[in-house]
Order: structure tokens, then C-alpha cells, then sequence
């Protein structure tokens, strides 16, 4: 939409009067359309009145109907718009007569059908902009305000409605009907559920600032998304929201590498759209899923614990099974959870409880025994909260499903242990062996006995105690950096490029090969090695000398990027003879190639060392992303790289190093020496504050390689491409 919203209209203060109206109207009702039927029986508990708009005017649902919306006496607070899209435009002139400033349009047919289709919807967003109009959809189901009883939704809700604490925000109508049965299958309290549509004006970032801004019931927000159209504006709202404590869960679909982007640095191929969005999401706190079933039983964890996080990962596992404890450990290892020996104390005590032929270790398996004895799990959960190598407790256990003819000793037996659990000094998450619905007596139990929520399944429960733990480790470093600070670093010292460029004769190029771009960058603190740029064979002897033996000799062309790949670079130089062929040779090279040759470069040969790249790419969406990973001539072949969002702090660079798959050579493998992460981490944040500074000007920027030797890092060659 090429209009521009006016954030007044899709504020969080409006966006709470859109979604608690006081009145509807259901515009286009009639029997005939389950849209119409559904919705209808939706607000039956409405507590305000509701509309039913009609043309002719008959009874629609057993309830008189209004021809127009102007013969309604009373006020209309919001209007949802079920009809055939001719009738649209007429229909949002009357209603911006009557004074409707809320709308839910239903109706399919605008820019998801094509050029015509974006016509029409650029035309309703203009309407409802110089109306003052808040507008959801169109091609959208409207939403769930269970929290406050008010649900203009397009599909029918199946009873009950599980009323809670999570926000949930889809981009697809037909799956926000299958995430409200799945939230309500596993006793996932929705606070609020909201189908965006077309989001013509209305987004998905608009609703995710009103939950974690505006709406006190929400507690997690829990997204379906297919794209995020202010990638900035999410990122500054994921912030405030983990500095608040309400985790953002998302299934982002749109995975697949199609979508990459190949730039003319190497580092272009290792970047793709999805790898983006996870690194975005990691340094932001956003817990990313994939699965709808992931999505609602993570939410439904992180909402159990009440803003607060899990204390660590070592988890004590209390089961009746073995084979439980097989799936669970494998799992765990997986997800990363760690499963620490239990401590002699804690053994003693498990011993005194649980039978002889019991295995006594974590996870433990307290055996069938549970059926004799009641209150052996919370002996043995009790044990192993009181161990000091256990952070929380997950216990092996699931509510029942059908109702006994006297149901009373299921009640007292489950308040019982419900008790118990709130008294324990660490978190104790109930886990069910596998993914089952919570039946009408199950969710009974639950209410009566306040029983805690219940995590359904091993393989997806321990999926999502793993991103409970991702946001809990978010959480926490969030609070130590200081809950109103920005992350460092946001703003990049503008740098001086037009100068630099006038300076050598380039102006106007869009791309610096390695002689220009190791200048630029190693005036502005990263550090390269030592060069010189030389017309002529002799040049080139006298600066081998200078340098020293033995040295490199590289093709110098302004427009060509990669020199090896046309035999541009000769290692290794041991004498003024060898001097003489290498420059020769290249600069042939260069002009075979067309290249616009200069000379060549100089260089010290360096000794053997880590190869890494260091590069920046753009993304379009994200903008500026910094790829650091091992190098060299292997750096397409291992695809070893980690992935940060400019801007980005130093401390987050380290963590990047560390979490490449090739990070152990770190060490100093095999006798090697170790090398020196901090002087490492140094250089690549030099190289991500470069790009800041550069700002909109910069296309991609690569080192490649980036030597370390122990603490001696040095960069051996740059290219940098510039926006066009």
C-alpha cells in the first residue's frame, strides 16, 4: 500500500477501543452463509447489542435485521463486513456517515487477486484513511477478545473457550481456527486471538505493539507469520517486551533457501532469508518454532511460569517408565537440556522410598511401584528439588481422561499434589508421555484441583522446555544489561566515503577491490596486512624487499572481485626472480580476464594460520547482517557461519565465534596454538562498526581471509560493494 497510516490510527490506545466495542454490526447477515450463522452465534454472549444488517430487511437468525446501516437508531461501535465486494465502498460511505470508526472486513478479493485486487484495496485504504477508520482485514476472520468476552470472528468457536493469558497473532484466517483448537485441545488460555488478513492497514506489528504495550491480560504472545513488513519496528518491540518479561513465540514459515540472495562477495551465498530471521530473532529474545503444535505448548509454558524464568538447565526427571526415560534423555540431549548424576543425599533419600529392583538415577524411574504407593513421585520429586544439581524438576505425569463413578478421590488426589507443588523451592513442569487432548473431566481436574498446566507429550514437551530455557537465558541477559538500556552501538559514526574515494580516482565505483577497499579499512581500525600497490616489475622487486621474503603478488584491477579464480595471486615468493614472473603472469591474468588492470600488490607472505571470513551483506528486509565464520578457499564448501543483525554489541560477536560448528580449533587443535577470541572479536566488531557508519551507502563488505595466528589477527583481503 503506497498510503501511509497514520499511527494514531493503528496506536495501542485505539487498537484497546477496537478490540472492546460496545456494539456491532454484523453487515451482509443472512441465513444462508455460515460466515453469517457463525459469526452471529459467536456473540451470543455479547453483552452489548448486535446489529444484523440485511437489504431486505427480514428476520436473519431468528432476530430482525436492518435494511441499511443508517436505520440503526443506536451508535455502532464496530461493523464487520461480510459482503460480496462491489458492495463494500457503499457500505464504509454510510458507515463513515453514522460515525463507525471500526472495522472487520471479512471479505476476499483485493490484493491477493492480482493487479485489479491491489486496486481496489488501495482504494478502501485511502477511504478509511481520510475517514478515520481502523480497518482489520480484508480477507480476514477478525478475532477473540476472550479476555473480554467479545469475539466478532468469522468461523465457529467450539465450547468452552479456554480463557488465559496468551495473545496469539496469525496471518493465515484458515490455521487461526486450528491454533484456537489446538490452544484449546492442550488447555492454552487465549487472552487474545486475532486473524490479520491482508493487513491493508492493521498489521501484525501493530497488534504485537498493542499486546506487549497496552494489554495487561496477555502475558505471551504466540505468532503464526508468513513476513514482517517493519523489521525495525518488531525489533524494537521484541525488546520491550523481553525487558518486560512477555516472551514472543513465532512460527515464521518460509524456510527454504529460494529465497537467498547471492552479492558479489562470497559471503552473499551463505546468507539466506531464513538465516536472517533466526539470527534477528536470537539477539532479540524472539522464541522461533516449527510446528503449530510447538507454537501453543511453548506459549502455554511460558505462560504457566508467570513472567518468570526457568533457573538453568539442569533438569531432575521423575517418570514411571524406562522407556520414558530412553525418549526423554535422547530428547534432552537434543534440545539441550542438561541431565546432571544425582548427589549421594538425594540417592539415600530415593533408595528409602522407591523398591528394591528400582534403578536409582536421572532420569529416574520410580517404577510401577506408584500404584501401591501413592506418595512415592512426590517423595522422589521432592528429592530431587532439594538437590543442589538440579535447576527445575520435570515431572512424568498426566490428567486423567475419563471421569471414575466416584470422581472425589481423583479430585483430592491431584489438589493434593497440585498443593505440593506450589511449595517446592524449584519449578516442578508436569510432562504427559504423549500428545493427547485434555478431555471435559481432564480440564475438570485442572480447575478444581488447580493443578498446573500440563505439557503434552515428550517429544513436544521437551521442545518446549528447550525454548523456555532459549527465553529464559534471553531474559536474564536482557536484566543484566539493564532493562531501559538499548543495545550499545546503534548509532555508527558516520565515515567519510566520497572523500576517501575522490582521494584515489574512484568516485562513482560501485565496487572497491582489495587494494582500495584495505586502505579504507584499515584507515578506519581493522587490521590489514601490509601492501603495496606497484605499476611494473621492478616496483614490485624493490617492495619485496622491502617487505621481506617471502611475499605475495596479487592482481590489482579495479573491477575485478575475485583474483584466484582467474589466476590473479601467486603465494609464496622466495626471490627477485620469482617477483618478476608473478607480476608478469598476473597482470597478463588481469587483461585476459578484461579486467581494468592497475598493477599488482605486494604483500608479506603469511605463515599458516585459522582462516576466517568476516563479511556484511544487506538484506532487504533486515537491513545490514554480519556473517563471521571459517574461511579461506573452503568457506562455500563448510558453510560454517554464524549470523548477527546490525547493529550489533561485541560481547554478541564473541558469541557468534563460539557457536560455530568448527569453534574447538579455537583451542589450538592438535598442538596449534590457541587463538586469542577476545583479539578476534575485536577485529570483526571494527569491521560491523565500519558498516554502521557506512549506513544505506554500504551493499557488502568481505575479508576473506581473516588470519589468526594466537593473538595476531590480520586481515589478507577486502572487497567492499557499494549500492548503485
Amino acid at each position: 500500500m503506497s498510503s501511509v497510516v497514520s499511527a494514531d490510527q493503528v496506536s495501542p490506545s485505539r487498537l484497546r477501543k477496537f478490540f472492546a466495542p460496545t456494539s456491532v454490526a454484523l453487515v451482509g447477515a443472512t441465513d444462508k452463509s455460515r460466515w453469517s450463522t457463525s459469526t452471529f452465534g459467536n456473540l451470543k454472549n455479547f453483552d452489548g447489542p448486535v446489529y444484523l444488517i440485511n437489504p431486505r430487511g427480514i428476520d436473519v437468525h431468528g432476530t430482525p435485521s436492518y435494511k441499511s446501516v443508517l436505520d440503526v437508531e443506536g451508535e455502532i461501535d464496530l461493523a464487520y463486513l461480510m459482503l460480496p465486494v462491489p458492495a463494500v465502498m457503499p457500505v464504509l460511505a454510510e458507515l463513515a456517515q453514522k460515525g463507525t470508526k471500526n472495522i472487520v472486513l471479512l471479505t476476499a478479493g483485493y490484493g491477493e487477486m492480482g493487479e485489479e485486487g491491489k486496486v481496489r484495496e488501495q482504494e478502501l485504504l485511502d477511504f478509511c484513511l481520510a475517514n478515520d477508520m481502523t480497518l482489520l482485514g480484508p480477507n480476514g476472520n477478525g478475532y477473540i477478545n476472550a479476555a473480554d468476552g467479545r469475539t466478532p470472528y468469522g468461523l465457529a468457536i467450539t465450547p468452552p473457550l479456554v480463557t488465559g493469558n496468551v495473545g496469539f497473532i496469525t496471518q493465515s484466517g484458515g490455521l487461526a481456527s486450528a491454533i484456537l483448537a489446538q490452544a484449546q485441545a492442550r488447555n492454552v488460555g487465549i487472552s487474545l486471538l486475532c486473524a490479520m488478513g491482508n493487513e491493508t492497514m492493521v498489521n501484525n506489528v501493530d497488534v504485537l505493539r498493542y499486546l506487549v504495550d497496552e494489554d495487561d491480560n496477555t502475558h505471551v504472545i504466540a505468532m503464526f507469520i508468513e513476513s514482517i513488513r517493519n523489521p525495525e519496528e518488531f525489533l524494537a518491540i521484541a525488546d520491550r517486551a523481553l525487558a518486560k518479561g512477555k516472551p514472543i513465540v513465532v512460527l515464521k514459515v518460509g524456510r527454504s533457501e529460494a529465497g537467498a540472495r547471492v552479492a558479489k562477495a562470497h559471503t552473499g551465498s551463505l546468507v539466506g532469508d531464513d538465516a536472517v530471521v533466526d539470527a534477528a530473532f536470537k539477539q532479540h529474545g524472539v522464541i522461533r518454532v516449527n510446528s503449530l503444535e510447538d507454537l501453543c505448548m511453548t506459549a502455554g509454558l511460558l505462560a504457566s511460569l508467570g513472567g518468570k524464568p526457568l533457573p538453568g538447565r539442569r533438569v531432575g526427571f521423575v517418570t514411571a517408565s524406562g522407556g520414558a526415560c530412553e525418549i526423554i534423555s535422547d530428547r534432552s540431549a537434543d534440545e539441550g537440556l542438561e541431565i546432571p548424576d544425582f548427589e549421594p543425599e538425594t540417592i539415600k533419600k530415593i533408595e528409602a522410598v522407591v523398591p528394591d529392583f528400582a534403578s536409582v538415577q536421572n532420569p529416574l524411574d520410580v517404577t510401577g511401584y506408584i500404584l501401591v504407593s501413592p506418595t512415592l513421585s512426590r517423595d522422589c520429586i521432592q528429592a530431587a528439588v532439594d538437590d543442589p544439581n538440579i535447576d527445575f524438576v520435570v515431572y512424568s505425569t498426566d490428567l486423567p481422561k475419563t471421569s471414575p463413578p466416584d470422581p472425589e478421590p481423583v479430585f483430592a488426589q491431584f489438589t493434593a499434589t497440585a498443593q505440593l507443588l506450589r511449595t517446592m523451592s524449584k519449578p516442578v513442569i508436569p510432562l504427559g508421555s504423549t500428545l493427547l487432548d485434555v478431555t471435559d473431566f481432564a480440564r475438570q481436574v485442572q480447575q478444581r484441583s488447580d493443578f498446573p498446566y500440563v505439557l503434552g507429550g515428550i517429544d513436544h514437551g521437551i521442545t518446549a522446555l528447550g525454548r523456555a530455557l532459549q527465553w529464559s537465558e534471553a531474559y536474564r541477559a536482557r536484566q543484566v544489561r539493564g532493562a531501559g538500556e538499548a543495545p550499545a552501538g546503534h548509532v555508527g559514526e558516520a565515515l567519510d566515503v566520497e572523500g576517501f574515494a575522490a582521494s584515489r580516482g574512484i568516485t562513482g565505483r560501485t565496487t572497491w577491490a582489495e587494494h582500495h577497499a584495505a586502505a579504507f579499512l584499515a584507515q578506519h581500525g581493522v587490521p590489514m596486512v601490509p601492501q603495496e600497490v606497484v605499476a611494473d616489475a621492478d616496483a614490485a622487486v624493490a617492495a619485496a624487499n622491502r617487505v621481506g621474503y617471502p611475499v605475495v603478488v596479487k592482481l590489482a584491477a579495479d573491477d575485478i572481485e575475485h583474483k584466484s579464480d582467474i589466476g590473479g595471486v601467486k603465494l609464496n615468493l622466495t626471490s627477485d626472480a620469482d617477483v618478476r614472473e608473478a607480476f608478469d603472469a598476473v597482470v597478463a591474468a588481469g587483461h585476459k580476464a578484461g579486467g581494468e588492470v592497475v598493477g599488482a600488490l605486494v604483500q608479506p607472505m603469511r605463515g599458516a594460520g585459522l582462516e576466517l571470513l568476516a563479511g556484511i551483506v544487506t538484506d532487504p528486509a533486515w537491513g545490514h547482517v554480519l556473517a563471521v565464520g571459517f574461511g579461506g578457499v573452503w568457506v562455500e564448501v563448510l558453510r560454517d557461519t554464524s549470523l548477527r543483525v546490525l547493529p550489533v554489541e561485541r560481547d554478541e560477536v564473541l558469541a557468534a565465534l563460539k557457536s560455530l560448528r568448527g569453534a574447538k580449533l579455537f583451542e589450538g587443535y592438535r598442538g596449534a596454538e590457541a587463538a586469542d577470541l577476545d583479539a578476534v572479536a575485536d577485529a570483526v566488531h571494527a569491521i560491523a562498526k565500519i558498516a554502521q557508519g557506512l549506513g544505506d551507502k554500504l551493499e557488502s563488505l568481505e575479508i576473506n581471509p581473516l588470519l589468526v595466528r594466537g593473538g595476531n589477527v590480520e586481515a589478507l583481503d577486502a572487497l567492499i560493494t557499494w549500492k548503485s
